[in-house]
């Protein structure tokens, strides 16, 4: 015989298989006529031993006798049997044994009996491995398909036929291309061409798997993979297991968008950044085009319409995965009211979310007046979700799909509305944050200066910078307050502490600087009352409704200067404040050295002020300690940046101020700061005119001739009489009630002062004369001549002082400022 012959190998498994079996040859009578290698391993008879015997006498009990006869009979009958029969060993051992039996007819006509047997054990598990093969192809809910080497599809299960659409048939010989969509068709051998390569099996990869009659339909498998092989190790192809997983594959999709929302939505307290972190989340993930819509008063701030109502509603954010559709949506920040039976407006009036598997977009999206271009009306699915927190309504979501044909289902409501209930919770704290910020920063603006008054004795720049930026709200102030005698008080504080309670106590503070300010008290007084109003707040802490003690801020530093630009003295004091620099005309600086003195609040211990000689054109810099950053770097090393910044002769303050801050503070600043620079003036000796007079009678007379020979200098003759009848009345008063030396000063500049200096602490006051008094008119005569009047008092006594309003023609230098 010529050619080749290729033998299929058994299983191994196969417990009737050549190698593993024993076979035995009977004849008609039940005489053993054959008798193999491997009957004689299993049992442990030789052939010798049982050639010629009767096989039920030699290897059967007694006992199991009828139930092997019985046995014989049904094979007779059927020409063939198969079943478990106990066999004795040649060792006396009860074996069970799974045996095959079918009829031979030899060429002569005789019948024979051929067994093959196996352990009974090994049958079992050959018949549950069988049984367990076709449950797989006919009742198992997994898909399984068998491919040849080439992948054509040589069986596949029931379950897999419902899943592709066909039959078992219909699907043998065919490719998986044939029933999937290209794109997923490839994946698809591509995993399995791996498993063939590389022997690998594949393990629960997810990967899509769309039929080509509904391409749009999402649905994903779960597959797993392994190379068949025979048992000389030829390959014979490749199985793989197909579960549907697309509801699970959905179900994490969604709890991923979830997550992810959760960390990406609120990381802010602005309103329109939260609405685009939203529609940033839900696109494409959950929709193609998110908007996000708001009640007007939320971006303000204010508490929404409690019973939600149909009003507009402002465009916040939106994003959109098609551009050419995106000019057709209204623009961020335009303010829309809907139709009423729009499903935006149902939504809004009822607090529910609404959904429209199928809608037009013209009715619903788009802005008036545009026309409606061919992709934009792939949307065909709708839903809006109202964003509520705290049982109030915010605002809407409206949510389209028009890339993904299926429309949008319960399930997506769902999640919508979870997204919607995570970003309205921090929508609504953004807003009540903008409340709360939006009235402290006007609690602020009304706290601070807003401009500077203009004065003859200083030019001044400031910069004021809370910490957290431009937006932030600080306890830092800063103040030039008009005294008396064209001079002025220069006051710069620090309060412990940031936000609104410290902005709170600031004013108070600030308040209280400008009433101590109109008593003309020296500075080191100043801060002595200011220090007792501390410690008196301090005293006023209240418990909130916990019982717990209120968070109030108490703490404070301040330093308060007056400059004399007729003098060019500047007296200082400070409360545990940064010392103040002082920059000469030439461009040299210095810092003063000042008692330090304790901050403010501690009570009890001396505040002391030291005198400074300015020359003019000296820039006296004042400041908080935010501006050194002592947190970062010492307080030597801020004070030497300091320094080195204001360095440099002939600089306008408004430039210095600004390097000060370009050079030593960072964009955001960790603590409030505040920058007050101040230029000094002098009033011309020739504006000044100072006399002294005895304490005696003509001392009156004397003064209204000085006065109005000095006002005739001045240009000012027709301010004479008045000014006249103010000086004899102050000098009057002075040498009949003070004694020593009375001192006169005129003092020419936006206003006209007269000032009247004796050693007396006593100040006078205003009383109603009666009909029959000779006196005590003088000084309601005083104060109806002049635009205001006081009494300051000094160490070697008081000074009274008025102010006259010069003529508008008349005027000294500059606009006219109340003082």
């Amino acid at each position: 015989m010529t050619g080749s012959v290729t033998l299929i190998s058994e299983s191994p498994e196969d417990p009737y298989s050549h190698g593993r079996a024993a076979s035995v040859v009977l004849d008609r009578h039940g005489l053993v006529t054959g008798w193999s290698e491997r009957a004689r391993i299993l049992v442990g008879y030789s052939a010798e031993e049982v050639l010629g015997h009767r096989a039920v006498e030699l290897l059967v009990d007694r006992a199991d006798q009828g139930l092997v006869l019985a046995a014989s009979a049904a094979c007779v009958r059927q020409r063939g049997w198969f079943g478990v029969v106990p066999v004795r060993a040649r060792d006396g051992r009860r074996l069970g044994f799974g045996i095959r039996v079918r009829q031979v007819t030899r060429a002569e006509g005789l019948r024979e009996w051929y067994l093959v047997a196996a352990p009974a054990e090994e049958v079992v598990q050959w018949e549950i491995d069988r049984s367990v093969l076709e449950g797989l192809f006919r009742r198992s809910p997994i898909g399984l398909s068998v491919h040849d080497p080439e992948l054509n599809i040589l069986r596949i299960n029931r379950a897999i036929a419902r899943l592709g659409g066909v039959s078992t048939e219909q699907a043998r010989g065919h490719r998986i291309g044939d029933f999937l969509i290209r794109a997923d068709a490839e994946t698809v051998d591509m995993g399995l061409r791996e498993v063939l390569r590389t022997g690998t099996p594949m393990i629960f990869t997810e990967q899509p798997c769309r039929v080509p009659g509904a391409p749009g339909k999402e649905r994903y498998v779960s597959v797993s993979a392994f190379r068949m092989e025979d048992s000389a190790g030829r390959v014979l192809g490749v199985t793989q297991l197909v579960e549907d997983v697309t509801d699970g594959h959905r179900a994490r999709r969604r709890l991923a968008l979830l997550t992810e929302a959760g960390a990406t939505i609120g990381t802010t307290l602005d309103v329109q950044t939260t609405a685009q972190e939203l529609v940033q989340a839900a696109v494409p993930g959950l929709a193609d085009c998110v908007s996000v819509d708001l009640l007007e008063a939320i971006s303000r701030g204010e508490e929404p319409v409690a019973d939600g109502g149909v009003g507009p509603v402002r465009r916040t954010a939106y994003r959109t995965v098609t551009p050419e559709t995106e000019h057709l949506l209204f623009p961020v920040g335009t303010v829309n009211s809907f139709p009423k039976e729009s499903p935006q407006a149902r939504c809004l009036a009822t607090g529910r979310p609404v959904l429209e598997p199928f809608i037009d977009i013209t009715d619903t999206v788009t802005a008036p007046g545009h026309e409606v271009p061919e992709a934009a009306h792939a949307v065909h699915s709708l839903m809006v979700v109202p964003l509520t927190a705290r049982g109030l309504v915010l605002g809407f979501v409206s949510l389209w799909r028009s890339r993904l044909p299926e429309p949008f289902e319960e399930d997506d409501l769902t999640l919508a509305g979870e997204l919607a209930s995570r970003a309205a919770v921090s929508l609504d704290n953004a807003r009540r944050f903008t409340q709360q910020h939006r009235a402290a920063l006007a609690l602020q603006r009304r706290l601070l200066p807003r401009e500077l008054p203009a004065h003859p004795a200083v030019v001044v720049a400031h910069r004021y910078m809370p910490a957290g930026g431009a937006t932030g709200v600080g306890g830092d102030w800063f103040d030039v307050i008009p005294l008396s005698g064209a001079r002025v008080a220069l006051v710069v504080g620090d309060v412990v502490g940031h936000g609104i309670n410290a902005a709170a106590t600031m004013g108070r503070l600030r308040t209280a600087v400008h009433t101590l300010a109109d008593l003309d008290l020296e500075p080191d007084e100043v801060l002595s009352h200011l220090d007792d109003l501390v410690t008196r707040l301090a005293g006023e802490q209240e418990e909130d409704i916990e019982g717990t003690p209120g968070e109030q801020v108490v703490g404070a530093t301040c330093l308060y200067a007056v400059y004399d630009p007729v003098t060019r003295h500047c007296a200082v004091a400070r409360a545990g404040h940064p010392p103040p620099a002082v920059v000469t005309p030439e461009g040299e600086v210095s810092i003063t050295d000042l008692p330090a003195g304790p901050p403010l609040g501690l009570g009890g211990l001396p505040f002391e002020a030291a005198e400074l000689t300015l020359a003019e054109g000296s820039v006296l810099a004042l400041y908080t300690n935010g501006l050194l950053d002592v947190a970062q770097q010492d307080m030597e090393a801020g004070l030497s940046k300091l320094c080195a910044t204001l360095a440099g002769p002939g600089r306008p303050v408004e430039e210095m101020a600004q390097a000060v801050v370009d050079e030593l503070l960072p964009a955001r600043p960790t603590d409030d700061v505040a920058l007050l620079l101040a230029q000094t003036l002098t009033l011309a000796p020739e504006l000044v005119a100072t006399w002294e007079l005895a304490a005696e009678p003509t001392a009156p007379s004397r003064a209204r001739h000085l006065t109005a020979e000095q006002l005739a200098v001045w240009g000012l003759a027709d301010m004479a009489f008045s000014t006249e009848l103010i000086v004899s009345e102050l000098v009057t008063n002075a040498y009949r009630y003070a004694g020593g030396p009375v001192t006169l000063r005129l003092i020419h500049h936006q206003r006209l002062i007269c000032e009247v200096s004796d050693p007396s602490s006593t100040s006078p006051h205003l009383r109603r004369a009666r009909s029959t008094d000779e006196g005590g008119r003088g000084l309601l005569l005083v104060a109806q001549l002049t635009a205001r009047w006081g009494t300051r008092h000094t160490r070697e006594g008081k000074t009274v002082w008025t102010e006259q309003t010069l003529p508008p023609l008349l005027g000294g230098p500059g606009p006219e400022t109340l003082l």
